[in-house]
């Protein structure tokens, strides 16, 4: 197996064969599925590995100390040799990861071969493809919680382990010092237990991603600003508690400490910094200066960690392995949020260059996570790219309604009049038999009394909450601006209510998460999102023709969306989103319903000077498919034109007028050039409220509309990041 590792004298990193660990008793043997670098404590190891021996021993003044009662002792020939000896090893890295059982040793009954664990320890949880893992050293990972989410287990505890040594009570205010892996985990638990938490880090985007998380307030410790928010939120009095989260060898942290904190506050030590303490200040406040040792009570303790003796709970509350099981609950239920704080997945084959990247200053990150080789099989490519998670979506909601007694009509209604809704939604349903249109909702009184009297909605009103609470409506169409599409979805769903939102579903990865927990909460997953090209006859009929594939396909879509007009609403950027991002969810679910998967990478590439995009999706099967969205092209040109190419077949759409498949010697033309182009909105409504009458499934899986938003969404992170973007479904 390979396992990362460092000669600390030559500083040396390597990706070594190692012999596989055996399974001894009181332990399992744990495959690693992900492994977390600690970019504070792993890479001051590393850095010190590059010192010289001068450097190393003025960093260790502790192993000096060693060193210097061995020569007393054994004389200087066997200590240097000793010594020597010691350093020209190799030692092991990592502390943090989790894995799946894959041997379970004597004494062990808790877990089995094949369960999820989170595991932690310097010696038993390294950077390796198998480790043994002691029993207190282990915890069974909840079933919501994604693997790489509970890499993050250790870190997490020792985060934990700080807070609870500040004894932090509801309604007080805390200052982190140091908003790196530790601070970002220490300010999110804080605002979980309902402290109020001022951030304190000379890194503007550390700071904004804790106040992004729930931080009250950031700012550089060497600017008033963060005094200020002290001030504020403790009319003056100073923060309850200090977590010093940051390394190095200023005393700014400690300083800074004695002057925000209250009198007779908490100082808690979690990382390791200089702590020349000015005696006066703390003398004067009478501080109560804490240390947190690691993950919890039972670390250093061979008898806890090696023997699996455990500390009974009437008498030790938390120790390590409570400490680590309540962190992953934590996360689990969604009190603390980890993914935000993940920089790079890189593939651990290449963990030695992510480790020199990181050295050199090249990879800025907050948290780095290795992925093995069994798990990178699983996902699909990754190439220490970034990686854009996809909400779960939720089990246990109802997949289906009760059925409608007969002739009972579909009562409908709209949230939202605007040009769209009157002109390809609401000609469609008036006319359709079977549906009743029940109340429109707008937020000026004329647009709704203009839907009523054009469409014949029973009741025009702007009351949303009266809409909601009228148990008569079956289904609720939201087609307003694309700011407030999540939230009234969200809305809807928790009122018991069908929904038909128009795209996008959501403009945000919390928004969408936002969506998915309102189904967790209400059991209710009647969404439908107007994606509505799938539905076009002749792309149905035309892909109906082409049949199924063998083989991997290329499509290529070009959309020819022009420039919009000075003023358009959709040019506010700020509230409504990109432009791809309001309309780029039509194509990719085209393109995904033509494939028949939902995406695992998006790569996106802008030219400079207009909104111009090339966004490439890669699919399971290695099939591709490139949409070009442009605004610079010829207005006399059609909008959509798409090609997909495989097993020796072409399929093409001209812009929704006539479709083609070619096989081989036959082609196929449509017979039918429709006098206005078809582009699946009857088809769609149609489709959608058979499945509000009858009960049975919505036209689009929940987990596609999801997938699809959610690739939509990732363009932004991949013109970001310049690289391709992974989708890991989180787990």
């Amino acid at each position: 197996m390979k396992q990362v590792v460092q000669n600390y004298k030559s500083g040396e990193l390597a990706l070594l064969d190692v012999p596989v660990p055996g399974c001894k008793p009181g332990g399992v043997l744990v495959r690693t599925a992900y492994s977390l670098i600690s970019t504070g404590t792993e890479l001051m190891k590393v850095s010190e590995a590059g010192m010289s021996m001068l450097g190393k021993a003025r960093s260790r003044p502790d192993q000096v100390a060693k060193v210097v009662q061995s020569v007393a002792t054994n004389g200087v020939p066997a200590t240097y040799r000793k010594v020597m000896g010691k350093l020209d090893s190799y030692t092991p890295l990592g502390y943090s990861l989790c894995g799946v059982v894959e041997q379970v040793g004597d004494g062990i009954d808790d877990v089995k071969a094949g369960d999820l664990v989170a595991c932690a320890g310097n010696e038993h949880a390294l950077h390796a493809e198998l480790n043994w893992v002691p029993k207190n050293l282990y915890t069974p990972v909840p079933d919501s919680l994604a693997p790489r989410h509970a890499a993050f287990g250790t870190v997490g505890s020792i985060a934990l382990q700080g807070v609870r040594q500040g004894e932090s009570r509801l309604g007080e205010v805390a200052l982190v010092v140091g908003l790196g892996l530790i601070g970002q985990l220490v300010a999110q638990l804080l605002t979980a237990s309902g402290v109020r938490v001022v951030g304190a880090d000379p890194d503007p985007a550390r700071c904004e991603l804790a106040e992004r998380l729930g931080a009250a307030a950031c700012g550089d410790p060497a600017s008033p600003a963060v005094e200020s928010a002290v001030a504020e939120l403790t009319d003056g009095h100073g923060v309850d508690q200090v977590y010093l989260a940051a390394g190095g060898g200023s005393n700014q942290p400690v300083e800074l400490a004695a002057r925000l904190c209250r009198d007779r506050g908490r100082v808690v030590d979690i990382g390791k910094c200089r702590l020349d303490l000015p005696w006066n200040a703390y003398y004067e406040k009478e501080l109560d200066v804490r240390f947190s040792r690691s993950y919890g009570p039972g670390r250093y303790d061979p008898e806890y960690e090696i023997e699996g003796r455990d500390y009974p709970i009437g008498y030790v509350r938390w120790t390590e392995r409570r400490n680590l099981a309540c962190f992953l609950d934590l996360v689990a239920r969604g009190r603390v949020d980890v993914e935000p704080l993940i920089t790079r997945t890189a593939d651990f084959d290449d963990a030695v260059e992510t480790y020199q990247r990181l050295k050199d200053g090249e990879l800025k990150a907050v948290a780095v996570l290795f992925r093995y080789p069994e798990q990178v099989a699983e996902d699909g490519p990754s190439a220490d790219a970034p990686v854009v998670s996809v909400p779960v979506v939720p089990g246990g909601a109802r997949s289906s309604a009760p059925v409608r007694a007969a002739k009972t009509p579909v009562r409908l209604a709209f949230v939202g009049a605007g040009n769209y809704a009157t002109s390809m939604l609401l000609p469609h349903l008036a006319r359709r038999d079977g549906v009743e249109l029940s109340t429109v909702v707008t937020t000026t009184a004329l647009s709704a009394a203009n839907a009523q009297r054009k469409f014949g909605f029973r009741e025009a009103t702007t009351d949303l909450d009266a809409v909601l609470g009228d148990a008569s409506v079956d289904a609720v169409f939201v087609v307003t601006r694309h700011s407030s599409h999540a939230e009234l979805t969200r809305k809807a769903l928790l009122a018991g209510k069908a929904v038909f939102v128009e795209k996008p579903l959501a403009l945000t990865s919390q928004e969408l998460t936002g969506v998915l927990d309102a189904v967790e909460e209400s059991g209710n997953d009647r969404l439908q999102v107007g994606f509505n090209r799938r539905f076009a006859p002749l792309l149905q009929e035309a892909r109906k023709r082409f049949g199924t594939r063998t083989g991997p396909a290329s499509l290529r879509y070009l959309v020819n969306a022009g420039r919009l007009d000075h003023g358009s609403w959709y040019l506010q950027q700020g509230t409504e989103g990109s432009r791809f991002a309001g309309e780029g969810g039509h194509f990719v679910d085209t393109a995904s319903w033509l494939l028949g998967a939902d995406p695992v990478s998006v790569y996106a590439l802008a030219p400079s000077g207009n909104e111009d995009l090339q966004v490439v999706l890669g699919y399971p099967d290695g099939s591709t498919a490139t949409i070009s969205y442009v605004t610079t092209g010829a207005a006399g040109f059609p909008k959509e034109t798409l090609d997909l190419v495989a097993d020796g077949k072409v399929l093409q759409l001209d812009d929704f007028v006539r479709s083609s498949v070619y096989d081989g010697r036959k082609r196929w033309v449509s017979s039918r050039l429709p006098k206005a182009r078809d582009k699946g909105q009857a088809g769609e409504l149609a489709a959608f409220v058979r499945a509000v009458r009858s009960g049975g499934p919505m036209p689009v899986p929940l987990r596609s509309l999801v997938a699809t938003t959610a690739a939509t969404l990732a363009v932004r992170a991949a013109l970001a990041g310049g690289a391709p973007v992974t989708l890991a479904e989180a787990r």
